[in-house]
């Protein structure tokens, strides 16, 4: 088969959305969602689009990849084609090679889903084992009980105060109300809903953002954050429980989040939600 690598333009960039969300299936462990191309919008449509790469056969797109910063793409295929040989040393190629146009020369990191081909092919080829990361998950059959903390959805008067928190819990000043209105202005955004608590003295406390694949698909968590003035309080439980909900009654099946093994916080946090560690996903990585 011919393979064809891609860099898709704004107009295209749904197109690696939909197949993103085609792909998402609860018996695959936690892969790139189109959540994160939805959060991602947040640094603009041309931005976002030079960010994601394509791999298409028959115009048919068999693997995306998401540059998550310059040097760590986040990449997946097309479920049927996870153990194509053929897929997978065209990929090793493309990645392998800076003059390709997807990974740079030096250092660099790379996620792919567990029972992926490719990472058996790039381990061969000289790539090493990276950063352990938690992938953990909760069953939305039932639902889900209420999280003691009131929550609204953040809409565009409330844009700030949901930034706000963002800032705070994140460190992260780039965020501010201009940018939360670019994510919201993007396509995917309407599969997804901006969740902000609050304590007992109206304190916005923490804040979390959910994103849908669609009725009967695995929902996604990101970001999840705590306002750096309310940790240590189980806020960040509470929110995680409400996004929970937020994804079933969006008709998600199940709602999924990813950590660093390293941050047991975390990964405390969301089990004492309701979810579940599925066994440790280690990236891969090359150092030359």
């Amino acid at each position: 088969m011919t393979i064809v690598l891609n860099e898709p333009g704004v107009d295209d960039v749904t197109d690696a959305v939909d197949a993103l969300r085609e792909w998402q299936d609860d018996r695959t462990p936690l892969q790139l969602h189109p959540g994160d191309l939805g959060w991602a919008w947040a640094l603009g449509g041309e931005r976002l689009a030079a960010a994601v790469r394509t791999w298409s056969v028959d115009g048919r797109i068999v693997a995306v990849g998401f540059l998550d910063g310059p040097d760590v793409l986040r990449l997946t295929t097309a479920p049927d084609l996870r153990q194509d040989d053929a897929l997978a040393r065209r990929l090793l190629a493309d990645l392998d090679d800076p003059d390709r146009g997807v990974l740079p020369p030096g250092k660099v990191g790379l996620e792919i889903p567990h029972g992926a081909l490719l990472r058996e092919v790039l381990l061969a080829a000289g790539w090493n084992l990276d950063e352990p990361w938690t992938p953990l998950r909760r069953d939305l059959s039932e639902p889900v009980k209420d999280s003691g903390l009131r929550v609204e959805i953040a809409g565009p008067e409330a844009a700030g105060v949901r930034t706000a928190v963002h800032r705070s819990a994140f460190g992260s000043p780039t965020f501010t109300e201009e940018v939360w209105h670019v994510l919201a202005a993007g396509p995917v955004y309407a599969d997804a809903r901006c969740l902000i608590g609050y304590d007992d003295r109206d304190n916005a406390v923490a804040a979390a953002t959910v994103w849908s694949a669609g009725p009967g698909k695995p929902g996604l968590l990101e970001p999840v954050g705590v306002h750096a003035d309310h940790r240590g309080r189980g806020y960040g439980t509470a929110v995680s429980v409400a996004a929970a909900a937020a994804l079933r009654e969006l008709g998600a099946s199940s709602a999924l989040v990813s950590t660093p093994s390293s941050n047991a916080a975390a990964v405390a946090t969301y089990q004492a939600a309701g979810f579940e560690a599925s066994p440790e996903r280690r990236d891969v990585s090359r150092a030359a």
